[in-house]
């Protein structure tokens, strides 16, 4: 769904957030699944782009991969495929210098079968997702990162715990309403706060900029 690469030397500028240490870059594409995505990576991450190395890429597929072979043949990929793909997009990635304790591998979010059904029903289409079939996919993605040694962020049952309604984090019964992108988050962060905690500043904290002479702390070694 969307994979989020957070690199050293990209410009970003805007005020708040931790943007002195590292800038975030995503790479969404609509409607893809991970045979296509496994294609065009080379073309997101590449070795010696003059960028440093990604110090946390995220993995973010299945929703698409999951639908119904019978019901949406194009972007359906069979469960052992999937997995394959995944594996390959990590192995790519080691390849380019980013190590696996720097992956975090993303499962698809549960599936709510009633609000998605209403959907298809307006497009003039079947049912083509199942829960069930989604935590099929869910289970995959956390195995194909514990054989590679990646971290993991478990949607699908974490939504779902303790039998939660969780339709409110979905805006169609598939994709994130804001309130899922809320859940995804606080979830996800703890993750990369880690990956980027002993990072140093690239620019100084706004308290310690100088009042009188600002361009000593912005435009110096960041000491002053």
């Amino acid at each position: 769904i969307w994979p989020l690469y957070f690199s050293r030397q990209v410009t970003y500028v805007a005020a708040g957030g931790w943007k002195q240490k590292c800038d975030v870059l995503n790479r969404g594409f609509s409607g893809y699944n991970t045979r296509w995505a496994k294609i065009i990576l080379p073309r997101l991450v590449r070795k010696g782009s003059g960028l440093d190395s990604p110090v946390a890429v995220t993995i973010f597929f299945g929703a698409n991969d999951s639908a119904l072979k019978d019901e949406n043949p194009k972007q359906h990929v069979p469960l052992e495929e999937f997995a394959a793909n995944l594996r390959s997009m990590v192995r790519y990635l080691q390849s380019v210098d980013v190590p696996e304790g720097r992956l975090i591998l993303i499962t698809p979010p549960p599936l709510c079968e009633a609000a998605w059904a209403q959907e298809c029903l307006q497009q003039g289409c079947k049912l083509n997702r199942l829960n069930s079939v989604v935590g099929e996919y869910a289970r995959a993605c956390l195995q194909v990162a514990q054989d590679c040694g990646a971290e993991a962020l478990d949607l699908w049952t974490l939504m779902q715990k303790d039998g939660q309604d969780f339709s409110s984090y979905l805006s169609d019964g598939l994709h994130l309403s804001p309130k899922g992108n809320e859940f995804v988050f606080s979830h996800l962060w703890p993750l990369i706060e880690k990956k980027v905690s002993s990072l140093p500043f690239l620019l100084p904290y706004w308290r310690d900029i100088a009042e009188a002479r600002p361009e000593r702390s912005l435009l110096g070694d960041g000491d002053h």
